[in-house]
């Protein structure tokens, strides 16, 4: 499969749409445990793990999206 331009802007875009509302629920997040809520250690655990790894999927979408978008204005 060969990627187009619209392509590399999709890629872009949910890589930017993750890094702004995972981003906005780690602010949420800090400011939660910061305030002292009372949570088992497993919510902020897990909570913490999907924000690190949804920051790795946008870093990979991301970086293809960059090499698919330099691609298509070479061609």
């Amino acid at each position: 499969m060969k990627f187009e331009r619209k392509h590399a802007i999709l890629l872009l875009a949910v890589a930017a749409w993750n890094v702004f509302s995972f981003g906005n629920f780690a602010k949420n997040l800090y400011q939660a445990y910061d305030a002292g809520e009372d949570r088992a250690t497993g919510y902020w655990v897990a909570h913490t793990v999907l924000i690190v790894v949804n920051f790795v999927i946008a870093g990979l979408l991301g970086s293809l999206g960059w090499k698919a978008l330099r691609a298509s204005k070479d061609a």
